[in-house]
């Protein structure tokens, strides 16, 4: 388990077999849309057998341990994008009603500029990784987690709740002590906890299961409402993408919106998509590709990601840099993801992205004060210390 952790397909073809194999038992599949689950599968396979003959690894905990953030410019510049979205979520829960409090359906509601407010405390999730990382004060640190993972439950927002839960447990098990067992009773109650709050808000937002009619297995009716939220909400995916390829549908605006920035809505439901369960609308991260480039944009859509999450895993080596790591547990939640729903080809998670590395850039502009005290720098020769930080060990 632990070597496995390392390979970058973990998080990529692993989730996306797992997925082909839900799916495979929650319905009884029409044989046409066999085709659509053996692509998926096929693709995750080759992509898996690829990367363990390949060198690229994430590194091992002695390297994530040793690395100590609290205090340096990473962790001040951070620490204060923290800050900025703290102050979003907060301005989100008081200029618009709270989903949970209020009623369910007001999670979709999004005008009067609420939009542009979610697209920063979005990114809530990244508020637990900087707090456990970052925040040398015990109360910041618990305050900057709680915030990560009630904002997410407060606007029923399952997808950033997952996200927290994962970026969280993955730091855990990155940084445990190599001596000992991997943290299983933490990662599993993080998990347990997750899925029950999931389980719940699904309940909340769609109510119960009786009205969809979709071809559910005989084991999928037996599981209690719960389960079959959770099995639903993993297989419907790889389902809706065979169904789609199946009748050969195409449509090219979904890409088209997906990708440009406020060009046009993303949301699948009420449109033409000749889904089988119209309120049943995700479709994988190759959904939009597949529709607009057919079986072969599909597939080179999983290479690319596949070829994303190498490249985050690079950035990673020698120095783990703080926001690197970010972007890391970014792209390694979007793959993890990608059987269920589009989330890493769109422009938030480029912007994301794109943050990261000037932050990154940033922090190399700043005055080192380590510096500065070592070598009797005052205030005059600030700027002379800022060119010193600019040395490679600034990005460690």
């Amino acid at each position: 388990m632990k070597r496995l952790l390392c390979l970058p397909s973990a998080y990529l073809g692993l989730p996306i077999l797992l997925a082909c194999g839900l799916t495979w038992l929650t319905y009884d599949l029409p044989a046409d849309y066999l085709p659509g689950l053996l692509l998926l599968a096929a693709s995750a396979t080759a992509i898996v057998w690829f990367d363990v003959r390949a060198r690229v690894r994430v590194p091992g905990p002695a390297l994530f341990r040793a690395r100590q953030y609290a205090g340096t410019r990473d962790a001040f510049v951070a620490l204060a994008f923290a800050g900025l979205i703290v102050l979003f979520c907060l301005l989100d829960l008081t200029l618009f009603p709270i989903p949970l409090l209020d009623k369910p359906s007001s999670y979709a509601v999004m005008t009067g500029g609420r939009e542009h407010i979610r697209h920063v405390s979005d990114m809530c999730w990244v508020l637990p990784p900087i707090g456990l990382l970052c925040a040398r004060s015990r109360w910041l640190r618990n305050a900057l987690i709680v915030i990560g993972f009630l904002f997410p439950v407060l606007v029923i927002d399952r997808n950033r709740l997952f996200a927290s839960v994962f970026s969280f447990a993955l730091l855990i098990v990155l940084r445990r002590d190599e001596a000992r067992a991997l943290p299983w009773k933490s990662v599993g109650l993080l998990g347990l906890a997750g899925s029950s709050v999931f389980s719940v808000l699904g309940i909340l937002r769609s109510g119960p299961l009786d009205h969809i009619t979709l071809p559910f297995s005989a084991m999928y009716r037996a599981l209690p409402l719960g389960f079959k939220w959770l099995l639903l909400y993993g297989s419907a995916g790889p389902y809706n993408f065979s169904a789609i390829l199946a009748k050969h549908y195409s449509n090219t605006s979904f890409l088209i919106n997906q990708v440009v920035p406020l060009h046009g809505s993303v949301v699948t439901a009420g449109t033409d998509i000749p889904l089988d369960a119209p309120t049943i609308n995700v479709g994988t991260e190759f959904f939009p590709f597949l529709m607009a480039l057919g079986p072969v944009g599909a597939v080179a859509a999983i290479f690319v990601l596949y070829g994303l999450l190498r490249w985050s895993v690079r950035r990673l080596r020698r120095t783990v840099p703080l926001f690197s790591l970010l972007i890391f547990l970014r792209i390694a939640y979007v793959c993890v993801m990608s059987p269920f729903a589009p989330q890493a080809f769109t422009w938030t998670n480029v912007g994301f992205i794109g943050l990261c590395l000037v932050m990154q850039v940033l922090v190399a502009w700043l005055p080192n004060r380590r510096l500065q005290e070592a070598t009797g720098d005052g205030p005059g020769r600030a700027s002379a210390t800022a060119v010193a930080s600019l040395s490679p060990s600034s990005f460690q």
